[in-house]
């Protein structure tokens, strides 16, 4: 069973990698074939059978994109398609289905359906510390009663249009790793803010991964490690990248903690201003003294 977690693990943060490496020109489908929701600002179809986690999920896109409107004065085009595995391939030619995804620069594309993807992430309870199993099993029991994954992988499309805000935006994001911890510190204020209730489904999987990493198997560390070595990581050591991914998750909380909103608007207004790349001293400092401390310190005190 823990073999089987741990290539679980790897497989995600593999198949995350890839949506950040490479592109993703699909299958061009005539959106008409699909069921439209004619009655949101997100563009959005979906597939037969679809409509009610279409109109969820293009509920929350309208939100994330109003609720930053209204605080950075900015809004992406978004088109969401909410599909089934039968028309996934039609789609994207993403190999996995359930893993959230841009087919092109503004096409978002999530599952409509529960899938094996997600449930190979359900860990072995026995195998964890009390404390983290019953954290888990009570974070993503369904209403049945059922261990699901489902929670955590809606809410990566918000990380998605986090991607569509700075890509679209004309920010310059400065290192690789900013990009990552932007769209989850957007991901989390987002949360916090507006649905509170599902913080937990958003930093349990997080914490999951990183109190069950030994560090001293990862090759890579650092932040420089990982721009001086993006790709490699990415393709051969996915569960290191994972390693990474999750302390951003856990790191935006903080931020948020600290910073609340402002922190994310100050760094959004330095990103967008900012468009010289600069040192890791004058980076640390313009983090810390125009955005927030807490920004500063994934940079300070990563190695700790």
């Amino acid at each position: 069973m823990k073999r089987r977690k741990n290539q679980s693990k790897q497989i995600f943060m593999s198949l995350f990698v890839m949506l950040l490496l490479i592109g993703n020109d699909g299958r061009t489908q005539l959106l008409e074939n699909l069921n439209h929701l004619s009655t949101f600002k997100t563009k959005t179809y979906y597939s037969v059978g679809a409509k009610d986690q279409a109109e969820k999920m293009a509920t929350r896109c309208d939100s994330v994109l109003s609720f930053y409107n209204s605080r950075i004065n900015f809004e992406p085009k978004v088109t969401l398609l909410v599909l089934s595995p039968a028309d996934w391939s039609k789609y994207t030619d993403f190999p996995v289905y359930g893993m959230p995804h841009y087919n092109d620069h503004q096409t978002l594309i999530v599952a409509s359906e529960d899938n094996d993807f997600w449930k190979s992430f359900i860990p072995p309870l026995d195998q964890l510390p009390a404390e983290l199993s019953a954290k888990i099993l009570k974070t993503y029991s369904n209403k049945n009663g059922v261990l699901s994954m489902r929670d955590f992988f809606d809410l990566l499309a918000i990380h998605e249009l986090g991607h569509a805000f700075h890509g679209q935006g004309g920010l310059t994001m400065q290192r690789k790793w900013m990009g990552e911890l932007f769209a989850n510190i957007l991901l989390h204020t987002y949360v916090a803010e507006m649905e509170p209730g599902l913080l937990p489904a958003l930093t349990v999987f997080p914490e999951m991964v990183v109190s069950s990493t030994n560090r001293s198997d990862l090759k890579f560390q650092s932040l420089n490690d990982l721009e001086v070595n993006y790709d490699l990581i990415g393709q051969q050591y996915p569960k290191n990248y994972g390693w990474y991914q999750c302390r951003w998750h856990m790191a935006a909380g903080n931020i948020y903690d600290q910073g609340g909103i402002p922190a994310f608007q100050n760094l959004w207004r330095e990103l967008k201003n900012q468009k010289e790349i600069v040192q890791d001293a004058e980076f640390e400092i313009l983090l810390s003294k125009k955005v927030h401390p807490s920004v500063a310190i994934v940079q300070q005190e990563w190695m700790k």
